[in-house]
């Protein structure tokens, strides 16, 4: 089974992978604005936007690495880290569909996995059960997609170097989406086994 519950080694808050964590949050906004400010007369900004979508996917990176050699996981930790990857992820698929970069129909498919996990959370909650943890093929995922954004938007160019980055962006939201769906169904398979181990527990 891919998903697998990590156990938390730390209370403590302040902690250098949470701080990444923290500091991914912050960058949502930042970057939402930056690659919307074209649309509302604004200069574009698209060079700054795929620096910060650069440094994001590092500090996804480092964040659980650290964590897992410092032994410094936490259970904020566990919640920030997916909420940190859900948020840029959407924040993009916002940004290129209202710039018509990216095509509505992919941005249906990748919210439509969301809104799938998201329908398992209260079922899960109902068995005394917070969110489960990433897999790695859900990281897998969700890197593929970071990847495949800050290319599609330097591939919204004339140059060469964008219609080489629109090719290989396209091969990464590809492979991306369908590991993201393969990780929502493996993660809907184990919320099922608990559910199913709860219920024999109380009978």
């Amino acid at each position: 089974m891919e998903v697998q519950e990590t156990r938390v080694q730390t209370d403590r808050i302040l902690t250098i992978p949470n701080l990444l964590s923290m500091g991914r949050l912050v960058g949502v906004p930042v970057f939402l604005w930056l690659i919307l400010w074209p649309v509302f007369g604004g200069p574009n900004n698209d060079g700054w936007a795929i620096a910060l979508l650069m440094v994001s996917g590092v500090s996804d990176y480092l964040d659980g690495k650290l964590a897992r050699r410092w032994g410094q996981i936490s259970r904020l930790g566990q919640i920030l880290d997916p909420a940190a990857d859900r948020l840029y992820v959407l924040s993009t698929l916002i940004g290129l569909t209202w710039r018509e970069i990216l095509p509505w129909w992919v941005t249906a498919l990748l919210l439509a996995r969301e809104v799938f996990i998201g329908s398992l959370l209260p079922i899960l909650s109902r068995y005394g059960y917070g969110p489960l943890q990433v897999s790695f093929l859900g990281k897998a995922a969700t890197f593929n997609l970071m990847y495949a954004f800050p290319l599609l938007l330097l591939g919204a160019g004339s140059s060469w170097i964008s219609a080489t980055a629109e090719v290989v962006s396209w091969a990464f939201i590809w492979w991306g989406t369908v590991l993201y769906w393969w990780a929502g169904i493996l993660y809907a398979v184990q919320a099922r086994q608990i559910v199913k181990a709860a219920r024999a527990a109380a009978a």
